[in-house]
């Protein structure tokens, strides 16, 4: 969304060019130039900084909220402030638009910026697709691997919303969070979406047992806790016959059934005391809820998904989208390996089973450059729909290293190499790490090719946290000489990021 540049905010437009030139050696960002009453705010670069400029007109004493260089220009009260938390928390107070928001139902896309610097190309590949930004969205695992906080990761979405003048609203992921340590932790850094991962109690061991095994497990799951009578649930859905799409009938057995209580009975239950701790310890605060059943061995059947969907609804828990674990493969910084056809007569279905319980967003987990896929639910033009990537900003950051400066692209992948074996074990994917070419061996023109390999896009994409954490002797450094070299080359590092989600975005459109 753009604001509108009316003829006040053109002179302060103009007011803001002219005290860049007082400041000295600095490049105005000129879609951040905001009027708050009188006063003008606005984001300049100086070297490899940025920088929040604050001017009074009136003469406002911004010294007192803001911490700041106190600058001698045009005689009047000039702030030049650093992109602290502090300076973040207090931009968010008096611009509105620079915090998170619902997005409820709307289509939406998750931006995951590990390195906190890929906001801005996000928004301007985004801004007329008709898509609401996720824009701070992190995991806790995520958070860890790099050593980031909850709050540098919002901080960094509120300074790219800023520097681009985005009025448009964005939201915050809080991405597989397991606990209610985990909640606290986004609640306090103000996230506004809270994507439940409840991995740690699907049984995915369910077609290995016997129907008198199931039964068994069947009895034993925590029925005051699902607040519901095992017999009576039984019955009800023997007794289902659901017509969804194209006639399809959805009417299970008992042992379908049985499985899927077994499979998912705790996931259920897990879902809604996360869900009840959110409502009963932050009733006042702005929530919508997101399940991810996707890291399962085997795809979310129809059933299953109905199953989780119609329970959770029994018990009033109320999702904004739920991310199945489609068929095929959708493995990390690829395209979706798998039949497009089953994908395309499954997917319909399960957008018709949302559609039973309030039309929640089906998400696309690991949707990052799954094109085939996003050409697929584009065509469709049904029901609305919430992709989540992450990783693939951090390889188009690398991209740019290594058009920018092949040597260090190279320390960079010969490392990831010899941490594929360890860091690999918490992904799914299919990487071979002896098809890649010796780094040394290949020309510097050569090795942004790379990162259109799908071997080495996983070997990359996997090893981020041990580039990035720089616990490790040979990485310690990387971090800052990434930072650094994506700030000397910003223009480049953006072009790539805009270009990679234009490929992203545009299928939808």
């Amino acid at each position: 969304m753009e604001s509108e540049v009316t003829p006040a905010m053109k002179e302060s437009i103009k007011l803001a060019r002219e005290i860049s030139t007082y400041i000295g050696d600095v490049s105005l960002y000129e879609n951040s130039v905001h009027e708050n009453g009188d006063d003008v705010f606005f984001m300049v670069r100086e070297g490899l900084k940025k920088f929040l400029i604050v001017y009074g007109k009136k003469g406002n004493n911004y010294s007192e909220i803001f911490s700041g260089e106190e600058l001698n220009t045009l005689s009047k009260s000039v702030l030049k402030c650093p992109l602290s938390h502090e300076n973040a928390k207090q931009v968010r107070e008096q611009f509105t638009f620079t915090r998170a928001v619902l997005i409820g139902k709307d289509n939406s896309y998750g931006f995951g910026d590990r390195l906190g610097n890929a906001g801005p190309a996000h928004l301007r590949a985004v801004r007329k697709t008709g898509f609401k930004p996720i824009l701070a969205q992190q995991s806790i695992r995520e958070l860890e691997r790099t050593k980031r906080t909850a709050e540098e990761v919002m901080d960094a979405a509120t300074w790219s919303v800023f520097q681009e003048g985005y009025h448009g609203g964005f939201g915050s992921d809080g991405d597989h969070l397991k606990t209610p340590d985990d909640i606290d932790r986004m609640v306090r850094a103000g996230y506004t979406m809270f994507t439940i991962d409840p991995s740690d109690y699907v049984r995915d061991d369910v077609k290995s047992l016997s129907l008198q095994d199931l039964e068994e497990e069947y009895r034993k799951l925590p029925w005051s806790e699902l607040d519901e009578d095992a017999d009576v649930l039984m019955k009800r859905l023997l007794d289902l016959e659901l017509e969804l799409r194209d006639g399809f009938l959805l009417s299970p057995g008992k042992e379908e059934i049985l499985q899927g209580m077994v499979k998912y009975g705790r996931v259920v239950v897990h879902t809604k005391v996360m869900s009840d701790y959110i409502d009963e310890t932050y009733p006042d605060h702005p929530t919508e809820l997101e399940l991810s059943v996707d890291e399962t061995d085997d795809p979310t059947t129809l059933f299953e998904h109905y199953l989780v969907a119609s329970e959770l609804n029994r018990l009033g828990v109320r999702l904004v989208s739920l991310a199945p674990r489609y068929c095929g493969h959708f493995e990390k910084g690829i395209d979706f390996k798998g039949d497009l056809e089953q994908f395309q007569d499954e997917y319909v279905q399960h957008l018709a089973i949302a559609g039973k319980f309030g039309g929640y967003k089906l998400s696309v987990h690991s949707g990052s450059d799954k094109f085939s896929v996003y050409k697929v639910i584009g065509s469709l033009d049904l029901g609305t729909v919430h992709v989540k990537t992450a990783g693939t900003s951090y390889l188009e950051a690398l991209r740019t290293v290594a058009e920018a400066d092949p040597d260090f692209f190279r320390e960079i992948l010969k490392f990831s190499l010899k941490r594929f074996e360890s860091d690999k074990k918490t992904y799914h994917i299919s990487a071979d790490s002896d098809r890649i070419p010796d780094p040394d061996s290949l020309d510097n023109n050569e090795l942004a090719d790379l990162l259109d390999d799908n071997d080495t896009r996983q070997v990359l994409h996997v090893a981020y946290g041990s580039v990035l954490s720089g616990d490790l002797s040979e990485s310690r450094g990387f971090k800052k000489r990434l930072m650094e070299l994506l700030e000397e080359n910003e223009e480049l590092h953006e072009a790539n990021l805009v270009r990679h989600f234009e490929k992203h975005l545009n299928p939808f459109i």
